[in-house]
């Protein structure tokens, strides 16, 4: 029996915008032509996969469908999640649809990740689908390349027939932390989650009856059209907002997990962006447009609704006028040098992988008084995100009219 893909789509990536209410979703983001979601769903287009289900909500719906389209899937199931109820909910009710067999291994992707390898990840899968029963939940760690605060962590220890059993949960630890945690072979959770349907069924009854019934209960009272279930708002409202882990993983002693040591990133952070942006120039983005001033020079990244992302370069010695903007903030990631910035009656320097905001209307500057180039990655949000938003009050190079 092949392996049925669930591609979670409801979340908005809120760990990228934390100064902007209405922005674009993170798998949504045009990272200069390609999207997350459309790496998620050309991840499924293999052999070893059935048809994929896309859990997603009212505010979504158009552009999955955009992107099934774009990617040549034809064959394809939707679920509209009516409230957002965290993943827990989204999982139980994508697996009582009627269209997955009860014993049929499933496989549940974010659908804003970027994983690498994807043989590696494939393989993985394969090997462990003979170990699926009607009770075990195996999820997949990365083996981690720096000690974040970004994800959780999580321990194992072999069984009597190797297979790495979760023995504890480590919820984002601090950086100190994290490094112990890492030296005792600790592995990142990456948030995948690979079990059969009755197992998934089975854990939320003992674990989450009152989940269970509310899903199963807007899921028979759902609404079909046009290959899409649209669950019954009344009952899927009663329904707790969990997530996965803390609703079943945490609770059930039948975890075990899929240890990978391959590329991967949530980029859940304008300072994961930058450094996959860094490492995979050529690959994964496309130089739109350079644009060179007295100061130095920056390279228009990739945009979407209400925001544009530069990667701006201070040559030594250099600085930008001292300016404001009307119709936007800004958010700046060091990613080389030691700039000196001023933000209204402040100034201060921050050093590589630190960032600060400039909220609209806020007087400020940057400046690069020594002999390396300044870079930085700069996110634009605003209604205006053209150069004509820029008023200046001081320029060394006499750019004020």
């Amino acid at each position: 029996m092949k392996i049925r893909p669930v591609i979670l789509c409801g979340g908005a990536g809120t760990r990228l915008w934390p100064k902007k209410k209405n922005h674009e979703a993170k798998q949504f983001i045009n990272f200069g032509g390609w999207t997350l979601f459309q790496k998620t769903i050309e991840r499924v287009k293999n052999q070893v996969f059935d048809y994929p289900i896309i859990s997603t909500n009212k505010l979504y719906l158009k552009k999955v469908r955009f992107y099934l389209k774009k990617n040549g899937i034809n064959k394809y199931k939707i679920i509209v999640e009516p409230a957002k109820k965290n993943t827990a909910s989204a999982i139980l009710a994508s697996s009582l649809i009627n269209d997955i067999p009860n014993h049929q291994p499933l496989i549940f992707f974010p659908s804003d990740h970027l994983i690498e390898k994807k043989h590696v990840f494939i393989k993985s899968i394969n090997k462990n689908k003979k170990n699926l029963n009607h009770k075990n939940i195996f999820i997949f760690g990365i083996k981690p390349t720096n000690p974040s605060s970004e994800y959780g962590y999580f321990y194992t220890k072999k069984n009597n027939k190797n297979i790495n059993k979760v023995i504890r949960f480590i919820e984002k630890p601090n950086q100190s932390k994290a490094k112990q945690i890492i030296k005792k072979k600790g592995y990142w959770n990456a948030g995948i989650f690979f079990s059969r349907k009755d197992s998934i069924i089975n854990s939320f009854k003992k674990n989450q009856p009152k989940i269970y019934k509310s899903c199963l209960d807007s899921v028979n009272k759902a609404k079909f059209n046009n290959k899409t279930y649209f669950l019954n708002k009344r009952e899927f409202d009663k329904s707790l907002k969990k997530s996965f882990d803390y609703a079943i993983l945490e609770k059930s002693k039948e975890i075990n997990a899929i240890k990978l040591d391959i590329p991967w990133s949530d980029l859940g952070s304008w300072k994961e962006i930058s450094k996959i942006y860094k490492k995979n120039k050529s690959r994964y983005f496309k130089k739109n447009n350079v644009y060179y001033r007295p100061w130095g020079k920056y390279i228009n990244l990739f945009e979407g609704k209400d925001f544009l992302v530069k990667e701006l370069t201070i040559n030594s010695k250099s600085s930008i006028s001292l300016q404001k903007h009307i119709h936007r903030a800004e958010h700046w990631m060091i990613t080389e040098g030691k700039p000196k910035i001023t933000i209204n009656n402040d100034k201060f320097f921050k050093k590589i992988n630190e960032s600060v905001f400039i909220p609209t209307g806020a007087i400020h500057r940057i400046e690069n008084l020594f002999k390396k180039p300044v870079k930085i990655i700069e996110v634009q949000t605003g209604s205006i995100l053209r150069e004509s938003d820029i008023v200046r009050y001081k320029d060394i190079y006499g750019r004020i009219k």
